[in-house]
């Protein structure tokens, strides 16, 4: 279905029984919505009402042109104003990627509308940025965002060969999946949407700073990361106030939901129960 909010038009998956307590799934780059298909049917199963939707340059509908139209505040408010039209007052927000920089934003600054954060792969964008200024290792595992930064080269080389570096990116992944994924970013407009949000970070000092977090939280990651490192991921822990949980998924790469949804789907589920 889609949604109007904010002046744009957002496509997006519901499921699950209506009656049931709501979470909102946010995806990252170089997904979609459809990233969460494999996890939602669980939670469906467990008596979840999840919202997927594509967000800001990836739906047709919701796809500015500015770079600073991209930026994580612009992207917080879109997740408000979805679940505004939807008419859901709290939904525990749950995001991969891209979506997990917009979930923790929403759980430091939204607290009152987010009664339980599950962050995936990616840490608060505090103990993330100081990392990548600090830590060597963490430089390396983020030097493609560089390239992700420059326009128009970066969609060339993404676009050559049929999408070939799109497709080398989902290590892991089954490869019906990676088509699912890859297909559609190879409309140079939704994937230049997709890389406004790291062009985004040009226009202040990186990662914008959200607050700390006092809702219970669970941040899901794996020792199989290419592109979070460690030191990270285990840093996270000092930007969290609330009842904290951190997973480690071993042997698992960066595509958590698609690689270990039920291990996902548990986790999620223990965190909205209160059982984590």
């Amino acid at each position: 279905m889609q949604i109007a909010a904010r002046g744009l038009v957002f496509d997006v998956q519901a499921g699950g029984p209506e009656d049931g307590p709501v979470a909102l799934l946010l995806h990252g780059f170089p997904q979609h919505a459809g990233e969460w298909e494999q996890v939602a049917d669980r939670l469906h199963d467990a008596g979840i009402r999840t919202y997927a939707f594509d967000q800001r340059g990836y739906s047709p509908g919701a796809r500015p042109s500015a770079v600073a139209d991209y930026l994580v505040g612009e992207c917080v408010a879109d997740a408000l104003g979805v679940l505004d039209a939807l008419g859901v007052d709290r939904a525990h927000v749950v995001g991969h990627d891209w979506g997990a920089v917009v979930a923790w934003h929403l759980a430091a600054e939204h607290a009152d509308r987010v009664p339980t954060l599950t962050a995936i792969s990616v840490p608060h964008p505090v103990a993330f940025a100081k990392t990548i200024a600090t830590d060597p290792d963490q430089q390396q595992r983020s030097a493609y965002i560089g390239l992700f930064q420059q326009e128009g080269k970066a969609e060339d080389l993404l676009l050559e060969d049929e999408g070939r570096r799109l497709r080398e990116i989902f290590t892991g992944v089954p490869a019906d999946r990676v088509e699912r994924f890859v297909t559609p970013m190879l409309d140079r407009a939704r994937l230049t949407g997709g890389l406004n949000w790291y062009r985004a970070l040009t226009l202040g000092a990186g990662f914008t700073p959200a607050g700390k977090v006092a809702v219970p939280t669970t941040f899901l990651w794996s020792d199989g990361d290419w592109a979070i490192g460690p030191k990270a991921a285990e840093s996270c822990a000092a930007y969290v106030t609330g009842d904290y949980r951190f997973v480690n998924l071993s042997g698992v790469s960066h595509w958590i939901p698609d690689e270990a949804p039920d291990d996902t789907a548990r986790e999620i589920l223990a965190r909205i129960t209160g059982q984590a």
